[in-house]
């Protein structure tokens, strides 16, 4: 027979509907409702976590039965919840988003030692060093457990790393004996969230357990490549305009030289390159004739003996242009004389 078929074949005592009317009325008072496993953590640990809590969440307990029936008597999509009802299970009620009461809950969980047939819920590892126990007993019970020991310096050390328990295995007396002596705490005390219920949705837990380095990472990655796509397809928006019109003003810059278009923001340096092209030519024709320059030109090819930029080369990139310009700039009137003494 059904779970269903059996709520609704027996008699349900008032007290029983109360409860169940409770839960279905906290259902509707918070935003969120969280299916939260308890196994194994004390009742005063219980309560403590309870107190903590208390103004962001109200964790209530209750039979698993007495859940599934309110379960049952509310909406489909609050049915899908039934399926994380297992074990021994508490309700929690919030506003709170369930990624906050996620990371609430995991900031809450505290280690523990592991109990005599406890499941280990992961690899739990006995690091190699010394201890602080005194030569005696312990040794036999290290080794007994698995756990290579001995004697140096007066002191019970370990003497190499080992694997005691793998993940899933149980632990029994005498090993969770040692292991609390050695002040190793396998296991994270604390509510357990398996899912969130929020409008209509259910966030599992593996979906909650968001890694905020890794997701605060990505959201910069992602502007980082916006901004970039932006720029380089030229689409002006308010966090790269002053970029784009950086860039347009260097172009544009650029551009003029190359094209050498006389404008008052670039005459300078479009003389300092009509200058070097006239050196560069006056050099190539003082190399076959002495007497073809001028006395002013081979005065001005003494100050110059860096070879200057051929007649055909282009403008150089603005980061040179800004070199050229620390340099002494000719005036306009001595490039103009040279180029004439130069032509005649």
């Amino acid at each position: 027979m059904s779970r269903e078929g059996v709520h609704h074949s027996i008699h349900i005592p008032q007290w029983k509907k109360d409860e169940i009317d409770n839960i279905k009325k906290l259902m509707t008072t918070y935003s969120s409702m969280g299916i939260v496993g308890v196994h194994g953590i004390p009742s005063n640990q219980l309560q403590l976590m309870r107190k903590n809590l208390r103004g962001l969440a109200d964790v209530r307990m209750y039979r698993n039965n007495m859940i599934f029936r309110a379960l049952d008597e509310s909406s489909d999509d609050v049915k899908q919840v039934s399926k994380y009802v297992v074990d021994q299970t508490a309700l929690l009620f919030t506003n709170e988003n369930p990624f906050k009461l996620f990371k609430l809950l995991e900031q809450g969980k505290t280690a523990a030692p592991i109990k005599p047939g406890g499941v280990a819920p992961k690899d739990i590892v006995v690091q190699k060093g010394p201890t602080s126990f005194p030569p005696g007993p312990i040794v036999g019970e290290l080794q007994g457990s698995g756990i290579p020991a001995g004697i140096e310096g007066g002191k019970v050390v370990i003497r190499e790393t080992k694997t005691v328990a793998k993940a899933g295995d149980v632990v029994n007396a005498k090993l969770a004996s040692i292991l609390s002596r050695l002040d190793i705490h396998p296991v994270e005390l604390g509510l357990d969230l398996r899912a969130v219920y929020e409008k209509g949705m259910i966030y599992e837990s593996k979906l909650l357990a968001v890694d905020e380095t890794i997701y605060r990472n990505n959201i910069t990655l992602a502007a980082q490549q916006a901004f970039n796509l932006s720029v380089n397809a030229a689409y002006p928006a308010k966090a790269t305009i002053s970029t784009l019109l950086a860039k347009a003003a260097s172009q544009s810059r650029n551009l003029a030289i190359n094209a050498e278009i006389v404008m008052p923001d670039i005459i300078d340096v479009l003389l300092a390159k009509a200058n070097a092209q006239m050196l560069s030519i006056a050099k190539l024709a003082s190399a076959r004739d002495a007497n073809a320059i001028s006395d002013r030109v081979k005065e001005k090819l003494a100050r110059a003996p860096v070879a200057a930029a051929p007649a055909a080369a282009k403008a150089a990139p603005e980061n040179e242009v800004k070199e050229e310009k620390k340099k002494e700039v000719p005036k306009e009137t001595d490039i103009a004389a040279g180029l004439g003494s130069l032509f005649g």
